[in-house]
């Protein structure tokens, strides 16, 4: 049975992550244009995932209050939540973790290292290559969550219960990292070197951590069969 997932779309030119994520999930995805205060009116879903963007988690700005409201009842009905990016500081933002810019930007394939005890990336070299690019970082884990990736750039990967956040990109394809890049505002020489590292090799390198996206949809599976066998009703339905 096909999973049905609340894509929270917080893009606010919203095609790459509709193309990249309808790729890269195999699920029905339901999507919602969060920027423009789009969001479920019901949390019957199986899972929400939250997307990048060019916005911090932390501005005053009347769509982001309102999906991390929706996200935090989400959150306590027992949804799974997956967050990449602006999702992943998002998620930590509203379990009570600290969001804060940093001193340089991260961006381009980079190697991120995780320790190999978390779900979400079983089949994952220890060692593996992503794409970045954030200006923002997770300074410091909600409480009772456990980092399970990192780089010199700091937390790429938290889980908290059923909520799973990554700082880095899984679900770009050159086209993004390519468009994202050019949009940049930083210096020439820093755009052209992270332009010439988008190669074949790397991001056929970079699609190894792809498979976290089937690693989270088996979760799920995982979980309501779990529900199921412990005949407890999936928190999903209630609305």
């Amino acid at each position: 049975m096909s999973l049905r997932i609340a894509l929270l779309n917080a893009a606010h030119d919203g095609e790459d992550n509709r193309r990249n994520f309808r790729r890269e999930l195999d699920a029905d995805l339901v999507e919602y244009d969060v920027t423009e205060r789009d969001l479920p009116d019901s949390f019957a879903f199986d899972a929400c995932v939250v997307t990048g963007s060019r916005a911090s988690a932390y501005w005053d700005e009347e769509w982001i209050t309102a999906l991390e409201a929706w996200v935090r009842h989400a959150i306590d009905r027992g949804l799974p939540a997956l967050g990449v990016c602006f999702g992943h500081q998002l998620l930590a933002q509203t379990l009570d973790g600290r969001v804060e810019p940093m001193d340089e930007y991260e961006i381009g394939y980079r190697t991120i290292e995780h320790d190999g005890g978390n779900p979400l990336l079983d089949g994952v070299s220890e060692s593996f290559t992503a794409f970045t690019t954030h200006s923002d970082h997770v300074a410091e884990l909600p409480p009772g969550a456990e980092q399970f990736a990192e780089n010199d750039y700091g937390v790429h990967g938290f889980r908290k219960g059923d909520v799973f956040a990554v700082q880095f990109h899984p679900e770009y394809d050159p086209e993004t990292a390519e468009s994202v890049t050019k949009g940049k505002d930083l210096p020439d020489e820093r755009i052209q070197g992270v332009l010439d590292g988008i190669t074949e090799e790397n991001y056929r390198a970079a699609c190894d951590v792809k498979r976290l996206f089937e690693n989270f949809t088996d979760y799920v599976r995982m979980q309501q069969s779990a529900d199921t066998d412990g005949q407890r009703a999936p928190a999903a339905a209630d609305d």
